[in-house]
C-alpha cells in the first residue's frame, strides 16, 4: 500500500511518534512525505520515505497529483485545528481528492491509529471495497 505522510509543523513531532510507534507496520508499505516531515520521520525510524517538496512549496500538491493518478492508497495528514494555516485550501483539496478517489484520510491521531490496526490486520482492503474484483 502506497501512504502519504503529512503534518502541520506543530503536530510534526506527534507523526513522527505515531510512525515509531507503528513502525513495524508502516515497513511493510512504500511510503511518501512533504519534504521537512519525510526527514524527521526517516531520521527517528530509519524507514525509507519518497519525500516530496515542502509543503509550502508544492509538495502538497505533488501528493495532490499522485491521489489524484490513484498512486496513493492512504493519507496520513496530521493538522493544527486550532492554529488556522494559510495553506488550509489546499489541504481542503487533498481532502476533496480523498473523497473523490475514495482514499482513506486521517487527519488526527486517533483516526490514524483506528486505520493502522485495521491495516494491521488485513481486514480492509480499500480498493476492493470501491472497485470489487467479479
Amino acid at each position: 500500500m502506497n501512504i502519504a505522510l503529512m503534518a502541520h509543523d506543530s503536530k510534526k513531532e506527534l507523526l513522527t511518534q505515531f510512525c515509531i510507534a507503528y513502525c513495524g507496520i508502516l515497513s511493510r508499505h512504500n511510503l511518501c512525505a512533504t519534504g521537512t516531515t519525510g526527514k524527521m520521520i526517516s531520521d527517528a525510524t530509519g524507514l525509507p520515505i519518497t519525500r516530496f517538496l515542502s509543503g509550502s512549496q508544492g509538495g502538497d500538491q505533488q501528493i495532490g497529483a499522485r491521489i489524484a493518478c490513484n498512486e496513493i492508497d492512504l493519507l496520513l495528514i496530521f493538522r493544527d485545528p486550532l492554529n488556522p494555516k494559510p495553506h488550509e485550501p489546499k489541504e481542503h483539496n487533498l481532502l476533496r481528492l480523498c473523497d473523490v478517489h475514495n482514499i482513506p484520510a486521517a487527519t488526527n491521531i486517533a483516526t490514524a491509529e483506528a486505520i493502522i490496526h485495521s491495516l494491521e490486520r488485513g481486514d480492509l482492503d480499500w480498493r476492493d471495497i470501491v472497485n470489487p474484483k467479479s
